[in-house]
C-alpha cells in the first residue's frame, strides 16, 4: 500500500464527466435474457462512427479486434477463399498505397497490439505475481458479477440480496463488512474505504474522476473501456434501460455499474499504486495521446484481406443472381393453389426451396417471423406477457388462449396455475438449505424415470407427444384479447394493421385457395440458449402464436370486409391456416386444420403432403453438415427419426445450426432467386418495386428487418472475431445465472453474452465465415436514396460500412454497388450471366 494523499483535480466540472458518461453508457448494447434470446449487434454503439474508427476505439478500450488473426485470413487465401482479382478490388476501394506483392507479405507475420486504455487495477496487477494468485482485475470482475447475479436474480437463488433499494446502495453495503479482498488477496483497507464514499452514484463518478486526472480528451474512453471489462453486466444494465425507454421510462443501472467499477479504481489508485505504478499509470496516458495524434492504422492490410473476403463471396452471389435474373419466372397467369409465407430467417431458405420443387403451382414469400403483428402473449394459467415482436418495438396488443367458452377457459386457467404453484413448491423444497443433507438419498430414486426417459430419444419424444400433441392443446386457440398499450384500439384499428401486414407483404391481390403463414421454430433439450434457435423476430419464442393470430383474422369476416373497403379483396375461396416449422428437424405442424371448409379438405391433403416431401428434401440437403449419416437407401422415416433422435438427445451440443454462415439480404421478388442454390445463407424478403413507386413499403423493410438482419449478421461476426468479448464460450462449461439473466462460463467470471464456441465451430473448422451482411434491394435508385437521407440510423450502417449496400435495377437486373454517396455498377466482366435456366448453386462459399 502507498502513503498516496488523495488530491482533487476539478478541470473536469461535472457537466463535462456526465456528458462523458453518457456517452459511454450509449457504447454498450443490450443483451436479452436466456428465454427471450434474440439477436443484437454488440456494435450498436459504434454505429455512428466509421467501422475502422471503431475497429480503433475498441481495440484500445478493451483489446478487442474486429478482425480475424492474420493467419484465418492466410488459410482463407490458400484455399483459394479469396484470389489476386478481390484484393485488387478491396485496394482500390481501401485507399491504402501497397502493392499486391506488398500485401501478400503482410500475411506471413501478425500486426502489432494497439495500446490499451489504462486501468488502475490493470496496472496495479503488473507490479503484482500472478502466477501465485488471482490478478486484481480479476477479482473485481468476479466480486462484482456475483453481487450482480444476486440483485438482478429472477426465482432462481433462495435468498434474496439485502438492501435491495439500488444496485450501487446494496453494493455499498456489502462492501462495508465484505472481507474477502483481505481475505482472499490479502487486500486491506476495503471496508473503511467503502464507508467513505458517496450516498450519490454519480457523485462516486465525479469524485473518482476528478481523483484520477483521467485527460479530458480521453474521458468517455476510459468510462467505456471501464464498462466493458465488465462488459456482460454492462450489456444487461443496457437492456434494462433499453426496455424501460421502450415503455418511456428511464433506469439507471448501468451509471451505478460504472460507479461500482470506479470505485475499485478509485481504491487501486490510491491504495494499489506505488510511486512506480503513478509513474506508469501518467506515462500510459501519454501514449495514448501520442498515439491518437497519428493518422496511421496498423491494420489496414487486415481490413483490406477483410474486405477481399467479402468481395469474393459478393462477387459470386451477384453472378448468380444475375444469372438468375435471366431465367424464366413461373407462369404468373395462374392462380396458385397454395401460398407459404415463412420467415425471412435464412434457414427458411433450404425448406422454400425443397418446399418449391414439390409443384410448380406453389408460391412462397418470405416476410418477418412475427408477421407485422405487435403483440405479447399471456399463456394460459400465467400472469407475465411475453413479447412476440423484435427487440426494437414494444407491444401494443394483448394474446391469450382460449377455448371459445369462458367458463372452460376459468376452469383451465385455475387448474394450470395450481400446477404451476405445485411445481414452484416442490423447486422451493429441493434448494432449501435444511433440504441439502436428505433430498438425494430420500428422493433420488423418483428421479430414475425422468433420468431413463431423457437418455432414451425415443422414449423422450413419445411421452412429451403424449402430453402435448402440438405444442398447444389442441382445443386452444391464441386470439387477441385487449389492447394493452392503447385502450382506443377499435375493430378499424385491426383492419388498418391487417392491411398494412398484407402491403408489406407485397400480397394485396391472387390468392391462393390456401394461404399458409409458416412460422418457425426449434427443438432441442438441455440448451440455456434454445431461445436463440427459435425466431428473433418473435422475440425468442417460435412464431406459432403469431401465424395462428394473424390466420384468424385473415379469416374473420369483419376483417375482410374492411380489407375490402381498402382496396384489398381476399376471394371467399381463400382460407388462412397457421402452420409452424421446426427448423432443427425440418417437420411442419399445421394448426386448426379443422377449421378449414370442407370444400378444401383435398387442398388440405396435398398441402400436407408436400410439407412431408419438402421436409425430407431440406433433411437431405441438411444432413451431412449436422453429421448424420445418409444414402440413397435411407427411409424418409428412418431420416426423420434421425434428426428427431438428435434433437431430443440432451447432451447434443450442436442440435441445429441456426444462422451460422449468414451472409446476405435480398429485398426482391421470389422470382429473382427461385431458380438460385443460396446455401441457407441469404435472408430473403418479398418486394415488389412496381406496386410501391412512393417506396412506402421499402422504407418499412428498410427501417426494420434490415436492422434486424444486421443485428443477426454482427452477432455472428462478432462471437466469431471476439468470443472472449462477444461470446459465450465453451457450451460445456455453462451455468445459468439468475433463472434467465444469461450464463456464467463456469462458476464465475463476467455474465457471458453472445454466441457459444458450439455454434459457430464444429471441432475441427469454423462453420461460420464473419462477413459483413451484403444487402441486395430490387428498387430505383432514386427510392433508396430517399430513405438513406431520411433515416440516419440506416444511413450510418451504410455510410460507414458496416454492410454492403448493392441495388438491383428492375427489369434489366443489372446490379450496382453503393459506395461513399455514389452508385457505380458492379464490375459487368465478371458477372456474364449464365444461359440456363436450371437451379445455379453459389459453387464452394465456405
Amino acid at each position: 500500500m502507498n502513503s498516496f494523499v488523495e488530491t482533487r483535480n476539478t478541470a473536469i466540472d461535472a457537466t463535462a464527466i456526465r456528458e462523458a458518461m453518457e456517452s459511454a453508457c450509449k457504447r454498450i448494447a443490450p443483451t436479452w435474457p436466456l428465454d427471450e434470446f434474440i439477436a443484437v449487434n454488440p456494435y450498436w454503439g459504434f454505429v455512428g462512427d466509421d467501422i475502422r474508427t471503431a475497429a480503433r476505439q475498441l481495440e484500445s478500450n478493451s483489446g478487442s479486434r474486429m478482425l480475424m488473426p492474420r493467419s484465418y485470413y492466410r488459410d482463407q487465401w490458400k484455399a483459394g477463399s479469396f484470389c489476386a482479382e478481390d484484393l485488387h478490388h478491396a485496394l482500390d476501394h481501401s485507399g491504402v498505397n501497397l502493392t499486391i506483392s506488398e500485401l501478400l507479405s503482410e500475411l506471413n507475420g501478425e500486426p502489432k497490439a494497439l495500446p490499451r486504455i489504462p486501468l488502475a487495477t490493470r496496472v496495479a496487477d503488473s507490479r503484482r505475481d500472478l502466477l501465485h494468485g488471482m490478478s486484481i482485475t480479476d477479482f473485481v470482475t468476479h466480486n462484482m458479477s456475483q453481487h450482480c447475479a444476486s440483485y438482478f436474480d429472477h426465482c432462481q437463488s433462495s435468498w434474496e440480496t439485502q438492501h435491495k433499494t439500488d444496485l450501487y446502495h446494496s453494493w455499498l453495503h456489502h462492501a462495508m463488512t465484505d472481507r474477502s479482498p483481505r481475505l482472499l488477496m490479502g487486500i486491506p483497507g476495503v471496508r473503511p474505504y467503502a464507508r467513505s464514499l458517496p450516498s450519490a452514484p454519480f457523485d462516486m463518478i465525479v469524485q473518482a474522476v476528478q481523483t484520477l486526472s483521467v485527460p479530458q480528451a480521453e474521458l468517455e474512453s476510459y468510462l467505456a473501456a471501464l464498462l466493458m471489462s465488465m462488459n456482460g453486466w454492462a450489456s444487461w444494465c443496457a437492456y434494462e434501460r433499453w426496455q424501460a425507454q421502450l415503455s418511456q421510462n428511464e433506469d439507471d443501472h448501468i451509471v451505478q455499474l460504472l460507479a461500482i467499477r470506479l470505485a475499485w479504481e478509485h481504491f487501486a489508485y490510491l491504495h494499489l499504486l506505488d510511486a512506480q505504478g503513478l509513474v506508469g499509470w501518467k506515462d500510459t496516458w501519454n501514449a495514448i495521446s501520442a498515439w491518437k495524434a497519428t493518422a496511421n492504422h496498423p491494420h489496414s492490410a487486415d481490413w483490406i484481406f477483410q474486405e477481399a473476403l467479402e468481395m469474393a463471396y459478393q462477387q459470386r452471389l451477384c453472378r448468380s443472381l444475375s444469372a438468375g435474373l435471366q431465367a424464366s419466372p413461373p407462369d404468373s397467369t395462374g392462380i396458385a393453389a397454395a401460398q407459404a409465407v415463412f420467415c425471412i430467417d435464412v434457414r427458411s431458405e433450404v425448406f422454400r426451396r425443397a418446399f418449391e420443387a414439390c409443384s410448380p403451382t406453389i408460391d412462397t414469400l418470405g416476410f418477418a417471423g412475427f408477421f407485422g403483428l405487435p403483440i405479447s402473449y399471456t399463456a394460459l394459467g400465467r400472469q407475465t406477457a411475453r413479447p412476440q415482436l423484435p427487440g426494437l418495438l414494444a407491444p401494443k396488443l394483448c394474446v391469450t388462449d382460449s377455448t371459445g367458452s369462458s367458463q372452460l377457459d376459468q376452469q383451465l386457467n385455475t387448474q394450470k396455475r395450481r400446477s404451476l404453484y405445485l411445481k414452484s413448491t416442490w423447486k422451493d423444497f429441493r434448494s432449501a438449505a435444511t433440504s441439502t443433507f436428505t433430498f438425494v438419498e430420500s428422493c433420488g430414486l423418483f428421479f430414475g424415470g425422468s433420468l431413463i426417459k431423457n437418455t432414451l430419444p425415443r422414449l423422450n419424444r413419445f411421452l412429451t407427444q403424449k402430453r402435448n400433441p402440438g405444442g398447444n392443446p389442441s382445443s386452444l386457440r391464441p386470439c387477441i384479447v385487449t389492447a394493452s398499450t392503447d385502450a382506443s384500439s377499435t375493430p378499424d384499428d385491426l383492419c388498418d394493421l391487417v392491411a398494412g401486414i398484407l402491403t408489406n407483404m407485397s400480397l394485396t391481390q391472387r390468392f391462393a385457395r390456401l394461404l399458409v403463414l409458416v412460422g418457425h421454430g426449434s427443438e432441442t433439450e438441455n440448451n440455456p440458449h434454445a431461445a436463440g434457435l427459435d425466431c428473433g423476430a418473435c422475440g425468442g419464442h417460435s412464431g406459432e402464436v403469431n401465424a395462428r393470430v394473424l390466420a384468424s383474422l385473415l379469416n374473420d369476416p369483419a376483417i375482410r370486409a374492411g380489407l375490402f373497403q381498402r382496396g384489398i379483396t381476399i376471394p371467399s375461396t381463400t382460407h388462412a391456416l397457421g402452420a409452424l416449422h421446426n427448423t432443427t428437424t425440418d417437420e411442419v405442424t399445421i394448426f386448426d386444420a379443422e377449421t378449414a371448409p370442407q370444400t378444401h379438405a383435398a387442398d388440405l391433403a396435398q398441402l400436407q403432403q408436400w410439407f412431408r416431401q419438402a421436409g425430407h428434401r431440406a433433411r437431405r440437403e441438411r444432413a451431412a453438415s449436422v453429421g448424420i449419416r445418409e444414402n440413397d437407401s435411407t427411409s424418409s422415416d428412418e431420416l426423420l427419426r434421425l434428426f428427431q433422435r438428435r434433437s431430443h438427445d440432451w447432451s447434443q451440443v450442436r442440435p441445429e445450426w441456426g444462422l451460422a454462415n449468414n451472409a446476405a439480404f435480398l429485398i426482391a421478388p421470389r422470382s429473382r432467386s427461385r431458380a438460385l442454390d443460396l446455401r441457407s445463407r441469404v435472408f430473403l424478403h418479398e418486394y415488389q418495386s412496381a406496386s410501391d413507386p412512393a417506396g412506402a413499403v421499402l422504407e418499412a423493410i428498410m427501417t426494420a428487418p434490415l436492422l434486424v438482419t444486421n443485428w443477426i449478421n454482427m452477432q455472428y461476426y462478432a462471437s466469431t472475431v471476439d468470443n472472449r468479448l462477444y461470446g459465450s464460450g465453451n457450451k460445456v462449461l455453462h451455468n445459468v445465472v439468475g433463472g434467465r439473466l444469461g450464463i456464467f462460463e463456469g462458476n464465475g467470471g463476467d455474465l457471458r453474452i453472445g454466441l457459444p464456441l458450439q455454434s459457430l465451430h464444429d471441432g475441427q473448422t469454423l462453420r461460420h465465415t464473419p462477413l459483413r451482411l451484403n444487402v441486395f434491394i430490387e428498387a430505383e435508385e432514386g427510392v433508396i436514396d430517399t430513405i438513406l437521407t431520411k433515416h440516419e440510423v440506416v444511413r450510418n450502417l451504410v455510410d460507414n460500412a458496416w454492410i454492403h449496400l448493392l441495388q438491383i435495377r428492375p427489369g434489366s437486373g443489372a446490379i450496382s454497388r453503393y459506395r461513399k454517396g455514389r452508385w457505380m455498377p458492379v464490375d459487368g466482366d465478371n458477372l456474364t450471366p449464365g444461359h440456363s435456366a436450371e437451379r445455379i448453386s453459389e459453387e464452394s462459399y465456405a
